[in-house]
């Protein structure tokens, strides 16, 4: 999101139920996580997820990016009200440019970023990209309806209170949303086929695990 009124829009939106749900499955699906780490969110926006795992997590760092510079600053300045910005770095980045503050990382997350991106591959490559053999990974985004009717009964739902602009985005992104069947064969060329994926509500699918497949015991 580039323009400012969509920016705002996003930023005082209440998202509170699916970004809670975020690191509830986030922590569930990946415990025992270790009690200090570096953390990559990937796709931050306006910081909310970066933030709320920084509560949940107080021995963790987070460095955030995202390609839209509204969306940074926005994060920027809700890091500094929520008095963690001693803990966050937000940063401007567009995958697959992986010029991250850090090589590698213990974690990396990402919410809803999966469908904005033109070419789905990105993602998982840079993923890749991002880890060592300790790395692990959650991905959560939006799953795609089966009809266009089904898509607007769900921005009728769940965006109902929401500004025009919002209603328009929740839609268009229902529409370019994946798959999990789709998901499935990303993650099979991306030879990411031990993570494991799972749908976890009426619009939301997660993907998560180690990034390098760990061998079984003999």
């Amino acid at each position: 999101m580039l323009d400012p009124e969509q920016v705002r829009a996003y930023a005082a939106a209440d998202f509170a139920e699916p970004h809670q749900r975020f690191i509830e499955e986030l922590q569930q699906r990946l415990a025992p996580l270790r009690q200090r780490g570096v953390a990559l969110d990937l796709g931050c926006g306006p910081g909310d997820i970066s933030l709320r795992f920084l509560r949940a997590l107080p021995g963790w760092r987070v460095d955030a990016v995202d390609g839209s510079p509204a969306m940074i600053a926005a994060g920027r300045q809700a890091a500094v009200a929520a008095g963690l910005d001693d803990r966050i770095v937000l940063r401007e980045l567009r995958l697959p440019d992986t010029a991250a503050p850090r090589r590698s990382y213990d974690l990396l997350f990402s919410n809803s970023l999966l469908h904005h991106l033109a070419d789905p591959s990105v993602l998982w490559s840079s993923l890749r990209q991002l880890s060592d053999p300790d790395t692990q990974v959650f991905v959560m985004d939006l799953m795609r309806p089966a009809s266009q009717a089904d898509a607007a009964a769900l921005v009728e739902r769940y965006a109902s209170g929401e500004p025009a602009v919002l209603h328009t985005d929740f839609y268009n992104s229902l529409r370019a949303a994946y798959r999990p069947e789709e998901v499935q064969r990303q993650l099979q060329a991306a030879a990411l086929t031990h993570l494991e994926i799972e749908v976890i509500s009426d619009r939301h699918f997660i993907v998560w695990g180690s990034v390098v497949a760990r061998e079984s015991a003999p």
